[in-house]
């Protein structure tokens, strides 16, 4: 079985480097189980700290967007370049978001793919990506 027939991946949020808090794409987790965030951290300003943390809402816009207890993970400024992970498994409410927040003096970098799983409609079609190739035991040769 092939893993990428299995989730959808989404571009959470792009890679930017500044001092404000950011809200991460909107995701609908309707006929998913699970979301993994993948926290790409890059250039962190001495002093720099933060969180990633999820939110919910039952309603797209997210408007009435709620932090999920429990799911901040703080970011310092020796978190250069490093890869965090979070696992959202079965939220409570429809629509979820990863969240970066800033103390708005130091910059830092950073940028988030998610990559939802357990879904109840499969297979996805290209994995959700702008561009997708699926290679299976491929022979040794000219690339």
């Amino acid at each position: 079985m092939n893993l990428s027939k299995n989730i959808k991946v989404t571009q959470g949020l792009a890679y930017a480097s500044g001092t404000s808090s950011r809200d991460g794409a909107e995701l609908d987790m309707e006929g998913w189980d699970g979301v993994l965030a993948v926290i790409c951290l890059h250039t962190m300003a001495a002093g720099a700290v933060g969180d990633f943390h999820w939110e919910q809402d039952t309603a797209t816009g997210m408007a009435g967007a709620a932090d999920l207890e429990g799911t901040a993970m703080a970011i310092g400024e020796d978190d250069d370049d490093e890869v965090w992970i979070s696992d959202l498994y079965r939220p409570r409410e429809r629509f979820v978001r990863g969240v970066i927040t800033k103390d708005a003096s130091h910059a830092q970098a950073e940028n988030v793919v998610y990559i939802q799983y357990r879904g109840r409609k499969l297979p996805v079609s290209s994995a959700g990506a702008d561009a997708f190739e699926l290679h299976v035991s491929p022979a040794e040769g000219t690339k």
